[in-house]
Formats: structure tokens, C-alpha cells, sequence
């Protein structure tokens, strides 16, 4: 089995772990980055929100992060993660095909996964016509009719922010959602249609979304759809090392916690950054967890380092027993230099 040693072995090579790569890299630490090829946004035409890189296409933007981690010496090994394990140097962690990459610290960066109801048409149109955030893709569908997929108590939120990109709202409560008496007047003073009932399915022709359809078999004329999706953190290795996803507070799924200043877990040396510990974050706010981790990840090395040099004064070849062997045989005259006395 191939064994590879490094300083940081980094899970999954979005942009959390990609930034973190490039920092760490810079650091000048060894950084071993695997990454299985399946970006949460690969259906998605371009990303928005980033400076100077909006609508720049997902993969163009990772391959982009590729080369910088590479042009600064750290390793990218294509492939799945399928086990971790702590070791007394650190953490090993194996790929699906065997291979075994050892090191000091652990960043896991594997992103989340969007689950989605059980509605026809809906998963062929995701990244398409059906979206999530209007933060990534309001822009693209403004003044469009949009229909509200009702999925649980993030779907009001969702109504009222999109009207701010359309006048033209539906909220299908899809026998799901239940406003509150408060929640009715500010539908109706935002002036957003509701709609009663189950959603069949959402149609498209041409691959274009062209309508929402009930159970009851009632059709509606929408050009795309908001559906809040429920946000699962792809977390099976941090769980494999007793980090276990809880509830997120919005409701919207479930998520690792981590220290908000660099990330890191519960579990001594294992650091998390991106969706995994964010679900919120557009990509541009996970590529800044991905830096503000590696810096703190270099920051505990640096920690270790120099307690390792610290407790090395006491050993046969510490800097303290070189100075005394130096005091000995040379007397004032140390590493090569000649004292003076004037």
C-alpha cells in the first residue's frame, strides 16, 4: 500500500479546501489535498457572489484553485476518502484504491449534500430552473414568475426574500408548510400569491422549467422555482473520529461544529471549514474559511514546534547542551566568531 507523509492531509478540494491548501502551501507546509471529484455546484452555470471571478464556471474556478496549490509545491491525489484514523504522529486517512496518506493534522472540507423531496422534474431542473439561494441566483431570474417550493419552516423566509428580485411570487405550501396569522398578513402585504395543496411535479420542456403542477391536477405557469433543501453535512469521516452532525438552528439541516476562529473540532487536531461546518456559506465565504484554517492550522504547528524545541533543551543534542559544549572548548570564541575586547 502507497503511504504518503505530510504536514496537513486536506479532505475534499472545493474552495474551502483549495484556500486552505494555497495558505498552508505558502507556509510552507507539505499539504496533500483528495479530492473525489463531485463539487456540491457542478449543475450550477457560474458562481456569483465572488469578486472579480463572478459567473465564472465551477470547474473553471477549481481548476484555477488546482494549479495555484501545485505551483506552491502541495499534492493533489484524485480520489474518495473513505477511512480516518488517529495514529500517534497524527491521522491517517485512506483512499478508496488503498493508497495511505499520513499527517500532523487533519482539515476535512467534504461539503454538504442537498436533499431534495420526492417531486418529479425536480432534481433534472437543480442548478437549472430550480434554485435555492436568490444570494447566487436572483439576479438571473429577476422579474421571472417565481413558484416557492414549500419544504419545512426555512420556505416563508424564502417567499418574502425572493420577491425582492420578482413582483411576481407563489408560495405552494405543498401540504407542508402552515403560516402563522402573521405570517398571512405579510404574504398578502408583499402582494404573494399561495397556493393550497400537494406539488405533483414541476415540468419542463426542452429542458426549459415551464410550470409546477399539483396532485389535484392543477397547473401552474412558472419560469423557475425556489426550494429550500434540506442541508446534510458530508461528515461520515469526522464521524468515523467521534464528531458527531447536530441540528443546525435554522432548521435547515444538520452540520459539525467548530470554533468559529479557524475551525477547529472538538477532537484535538482535526480542523473543518466549508459547508461541512457552514452550510450557509456561498462559495466565496468558504474559500475565507478555507484560509482563515490554514492559518490556524500552521499557527498549532508553529505551537508544537516550539514546544518540541523547548522540551528539547533538556536533551544530549538540544541547543542548551550545544551552548555549554561551545563554552567549554572555545571559550569566548563561538561558532567561529573572535571576541574582542575593544
Amino acid at each position: 500500500m502507497e503511504n504518503t507523509r505530510c504536514d496537513v492531509v486536506i479532505v475534499g478540494g472545493g474552495a474551502a479546501g483549495l484556500s486552505a491548501a494555497t495558505t498552508l502551501a505558502r507556509a510552507l507546509r507539505s499539504v496533500v489535498v483528495i479530492d473525489s471529484g463531485a463539487p456540491r455546484n457542478a449543475p450550477a452555470a457560474g458562481v456569483h457572489g465572488f469578486l472579480s471571478r463572478d459567473g465564472i464556471r465551477p470547474g473553471e474556478l477549481l481548476a484555477a484553485g488546482r494549479r495555484e496549490v501545485l505551483s506552491y509545491g502541495g499534492t493533489m491525489i484524485d480520489g474518495e476518502a473513505v477511512s480516518a484514523r488517529r495514529t500517534p504522529d497524527g491521522f491517517d486517512v485512506t483512499t478508496g484504491d488503498g493508497r495511505r496518506i499520513s499527517g500532523r493534522r487533519l482539515l476535512v472540507t467534504t461539503g454538504l449534500t442537498d436533499e431534495l423531496p420526492p417531486i418529479e422534474g425536480l432534481r433534472e431542473q437543480w442548478g437549472k430552473g430550480v434554485v435555492h439561494c436568490p444570494y447566487c441566483h436572483g439576479w438571473e431570474i429577476r422579474g421571472q414568475r417565481i413558484g416557492v417550493l414549500g419544504t419545512g419552516p426555512l420556505s416563508m423566509h424564502q417567499a418574502l426574500l425572493f420577491r425582492q428580485w420578482s413582483p411576481e411570487i407563489t408560495l405552494f405550501l405543498n401540504d407542508t408548510v402552515e403560516p402563522t396569522d402573521e405570517e398571512w398578513e405579510k404574504l398578502a402585504a408583499r402582494s404573494i400569491t399561495v397556493v393550497d395543496g400537494a406539488v405533483a411535479s414541476v415540468d419542463a420542456a426542452d429542458g426549459v422549467l415551464r410550470g409546477v403542477t399539483l396532485r389535484s391536477g392543477h397547473a401552474f405557469d412558472v419560469q423557475a422555482v425556489a426550494v429550500a433543501s434540506r442541508l446534510e453535512a458530508r461528515s461520515h469521516l469526522l464521524e468515523s473520529l467521534g464528531l458527531v452532525p447536530q441540528p443546525h438552528p435554522s432548521g435547515a439541516g444538520r452540520f459539525v461544529a467548530v470554533d468559529p476562529m479557524g475551525g477547529a473540532t472538538a477532537v484535538r487536531g482535526v480542523y473543518a471549514a466549508g459547508n461541512v461546518s457552514n452550510p450557509m456559506a456561498q462559495v466565496v465565504t468558504a474559500a475565507a474559511d478555507g484560509v482563515m484554517s490554514g492559518a490556524r492550522i500552521n499557527a498549532d504547528l508553529i505551537d508544537e514546534e516550539t514546544r518540541w524545541a523547548v522540551e528539547g533543551r533538556f536533551g544530549p543534542f538540544s541547543a542548551a547542551s550545544e551552548d555549554a559544549v561551545f563554552k567549554a572548548v572555545l571559550g569566548q570564541r563561538r561558532y567561529g566568531l573572535e571576541v574582542s575586547d575593544r
